[in-house]
């Protein structure tokens, strides 16, 4: 009987192997769909918040009904996405052509600049030998620059993505198809994932993803905030206090607020390209006129603005993402990004903390018993 009851535990594992083997190369082959149904699902957790105020709106005591309510706040949703892009690649593009066209003519012949230019090549040729006596860092950068800022090698990467947009249509009409049917349907997910599980935990099952889908529609709410919130701080320190110009600081400022998305890293990329572009317009528009602000004032200046929008953001809005609406402490978070980005780097550190929030409800909705679970959920509460 015991050769029997190891022999049949023997055969239950194999047979859940298998069926866990053909789930994954059933997820890996169908992975474009998946990665639809995710982002349709990313969609309505932002759309629902929308939804709501919507609803509050009644006309003779009734309100609209749930299909236009969900048109409405995909609209809404998708109109904020789009008219971010449309608005930040022109002025992105209209900067590079500027210091394109710039750098080619730029001077450094004179002004106050090139006496500072001129000390440093000389330090820099004492202490590195053998960059050699006719080093001159001006040089060096706008070679790098005009290289960097080639518009024939964004001509071809334009051209490369110009050939997916037949497969980006079909990813975005199949992302606002799949997103309305979430929105309409607030539960409909549930019982998709319901009808998927065993009948002993569905119901727990259900109230999992129903803490799920609150939690991150609070993460990604509070994410869009963010971005906003530190693009308009770079974009008023940019254009009233360093007098970048009113079109290319919206370029600038809400680059830097894209690449906050990324943890830690995001906000430092951000800012040493805000820097370096800030830097480049000022003197490569200098240039034309034959007069050099001082360099030591502007880097401080644009240094200073960076600097200061990530404090607010450090000590304001990603206290109020991380720890009010995923409900984890600042040490779970740090912990998770170094994990994800030793794993993952920076895409493992973007899709962290939603996949964290994840794991961290269904352990705590199905592994109540578990002792590490039980006090990571006790020490959250306490703090709450």
């Amino acid at each position: 009987m015991a050769e029997e009851r190891s022999s049949d535990k023997l055969a239950r594992y194999i047979m859940w192997a298998a069926a866990a083997a053909i789930i994954i190369a059933f997820c890996w082959y169908f992975r474009s769909v998946l990665v639809y149904i995710i982002l349709a699902a990313v969609v309505s957790l932002l759309a629902r918040p929308v939804m709501k105020l919507l609803r509050k709106i009644k006309v003779k005591g009734k309100s609209a009904p749930d299909w236009l309510l969900a048109i409405l706040s995909l609209v809404l949703i998708l109109g904020i996405f789009l008219g971010i892009v449309t608005q930040v690649i022109p002025v992105v593009s209209s900067i590079i052509q500027s210091v394109s066209g710039n750098l080619q003519t730029a001077s450094f012949n004179a002004s106050e600049i090139a006496r500072w230019m001129e000390k440093l090549n000389i330090w820099l040729i004492d202490r590195f030998p053998t960059l050699g006596r006719d080093f001159k860092l001006q040089e060096a950068l706008v070679t790098w620059l005009k290289n960097a800022f080639d518009m024939s090698s964004i001509t071809s990467v334009v051209g490369s993505v110009a050939s997916a947009l037949g497969s980006f249509g079909v990813g975005l009409f199949s992302v606002v198809f799949i997103g309305f049917f979430f929105i309409k349907d607030d539960k409909l997910f549930r019982r998709i994932v319901g009808s998927l599980v065993p009948d002993k935990v569905e119901d727990e099952a259900i109230q999992a993803i129903g803490d799920i889908e609150h939690l991150l529609s609070r993460y990604f709410g509070g994410l869009l905030i963010e971005v906003l919130g530190v693009a308009t701080l770079n974009f008023l320190g940019l254009w009233l206090i360093a007098k970048i110009g009113f079109y290319p600081a919206i370029g600038i400022a809400f680059m830097a607020g894209l690449l906050n998305v990324i943890p830690y890293v995001g906000p430092w990329i951000g800012a040493a390209i805000g820097v370096v572009l800030g830097l480049v317009l000022k003197f490569s528009s200098a240039a034309a006129l034959g007069v050099f602000p001082n360099f030591w004032v502007i880097l401080i200046t644009l240094v200073a603005i960076f600097a200061v929008t990530q404090m607010v953001d450090n000590f304001f809005f990603q206290p109020f993402i991380y720890s009010t609406s995923i409900k984890s402490t600042p040490l779970e978070i740090f912990i998770v990004l170094l994990m994800a980005g030793h794993v993952g780097g920076i895409l493992g550190m973007l899709v962290a903390i939603p996949t964290y929030t994840v794991i961290r409800v269904v352990a705590a909705r199905f592994l109540k018993g578990f002792k590490p679970v039980k006090r990571l959920i006790e020490a959250t509460s306490d703090e709450d």
